[in-house]
């Protein structure tokens, strides 16, 4: 049951970045913001599921999973820093920057799928 679990927040992770990097990347109306925020939140979880697996292709699952991390929150960060603090705002300019960063974390969350794939897949094999 805890790879099921495991398996349904790598997928969910990827699956929300997905949805909010979608689109023109200039254009803040394409990209949810809520969807980032939930994208955020489900790779967090997905990172404290990882911290249990000692085996080798767990350590690149963390790995993979806090570059997400990283790069979820620098966009979020990024993202409030345009809407609450800047003098210009949400312009193209800054929803770009949030969206470059969410397609790092994107890239990072396929790897972990093709990781968990690869896993799936040789664990079948024995």
């Amino acid at each position: 049951m805890e790879k099921v679990v495991f398996g349904f927040f790598v997928l969910l992770a990827a699956t929300l970045n997905f949805g909010f990097f979608i689109g023109d990347m200039g254009n803040p109306a394409l990209h949810n913001i809520y969807e980032l925020y939930a994208a955020v939140v489900v790779n967090l979880v997905a990172t404290v599921l990882k911290f249990g697996d000692r085996t080798q292709i767990g350590a690149i699952h963390l790995a993979t999973s806090l570059v997400a991390v990283i790069q979820l929150l620098s966009a979020s960060g990024f993202y409030i820093w345009a809407t609450q603090v800047s003098s210009r705002g949400l312009d193209m300019h800054a929803m770009s920057s949030v969206v470059s960063l969410s397609g790092g974390a994107l890239l990072a969350n396929f790897v972990s799928l093709a990781l968990l794939v690869i896993e799936t897949a040789s664990y079948r094999r024995r």
